[in-house]
């Protein structure tokens, strides 16, 4: 149920529904838009005495949601939501946004190198692993807090906002500390525990469908994150899992406009994951941006051949300036900007 408070609704106007809300036992969620201000009311309604709100102070009318995924739901915002980063750089809305860097963090030079090409070239963040789920154990697992750190200094000396994955509840304060974008991988959008922990957090998260995920799925992972009062969500889609072995991922573009249909949460696509090699990338970003994706999350490296994982799909930095280029004149055709 959502509540759809009248034009010009003071601050108190909306507390007072939010304590009504409360006192029937509800979880309350505010949500502002351009336009109206609507407080979602999350909850078992049986008990709800309805004509107690509809008669509040500055109560327009009273909606039900009828999606699974409440908050995260287009029914409750109509306008879409723009993500605002601590370095000022947005992530939805007319600005198409990258966040762009190596697989992994592997030391200073691999890292500070990168980033101030990508910051050069037009990024607006820094992707990068500190700590790395393997499918191998014996894999390169990342550097951890020394990752972390360097990430920092990255951010320092660029102003770039930092995106790096936290994969579980004991780690999330560590990476909170040092991150300005939190991102749960594939693996874990179906940890439910960790999903609450980052709603806990407020700093926006960056989440990450799952390999075999439904739609419905991946906008109620979301929804956990929201659940907790944390409306900085920015779905990411990397591709999934089909019968095809040619490329690592399918990468389902329709998923772009499908989300705009379902939600109001901004969705940046991964052409690194989504494809498992590296020529394949520019195009995939072209096709992304063209398709009304809000962003992209890219894998860069200034050596690929000897990077320590995802070398294979990881462009070079100067083949990333020119695709940078190459979005620039797409987005003027479609009235975006890079």
């Amino acid at each position: 149920m959502i509540v759809v408070m009248k034009p010009g609704c003071a601050q108190q106007d909306v507390d007072h529904v939010v304590e009504l809300i409360r006192q029937y036992g509800l979880k309350d969620h505010v949500i502002v838009g351009t336009d109206r201000t609507v407080v979602a009311a999350i909850g078992d309604k049986r008990g709800l005495d309805m004509s107690a709100i509809e008669n509040a102070p500055m109560v327009d009318n009273m909606v039900p949601i009828l999606k699974p995924y409440k908050v995260a739901s287009k029914e409750v915002k109509r306008e879409p939501s723009v993500i605002r980063l601590p370095n000022g750089a947005t992530m939805g809305g007319k600005k198409f946004s990258v966040i762009a860097g190596p697989c992994s963090v592997e030391d200073e030079k691999q890292l500070l190198t990168t980033a101030e090409a990508v910051k050069k070239a037009g990024a607006i963040g820094l992707r990068g692993g500190a700590f790395k789920p393997r499918t191998n154990p014996y894999e390169f697992q990342g550097l951890g807090e020394a990752g972390l750190k360097l990430l920092a200094k990255a951010r320092e000396v660029t102003g770039l906002a930092v995106c790096t994955e936290v994969m579980s509840i004991d780690q999330m304060d560590l990476v909170a500390h040092y991150a300005d974008i939190l991102q749960i991988g594939t693996r874990n959008m179906h940890n439910f525990n960790l999903l609450a922990a980052a709603g806990k957090t407020q700093k926006p998260v960056m989440l990450k469908r799952g390999w075999s995920a439904e739609l419905k799925e991946f906008l109620l992972a979301a929804e956990y994150i929201m659940n907790e009062g944390n409306q900085q969500v920015i779905l990411c889609e990397r591709g999934i899992r089909t019968h095809e072995q040619y490329v690592r991922n399918t990468l389902p573009l329709a998923i772009i406009p499908a989300v705009k249909n379902e939600s109001h949460l901004p969705i940046v696509i991964d052409p690194s994951q989504g494809t498992g090699h590296a020529y394949m990338v520019p195009s995939m970003c072209k096709a992304s941006l063209a398709a009304g994706a809000d962003g992209l999350l890219i894998e860069v490296h200034p050596d690929p051949e000897h990077a320590m994982t995802d070398g294979a799909q990881s462009i070079t930095t100067d083949t990333f300036a020119k695709t940078m280029e190459e979005l620039r004149r797409i987005a003027d055709a479609v009235d975006r900007e890079v």
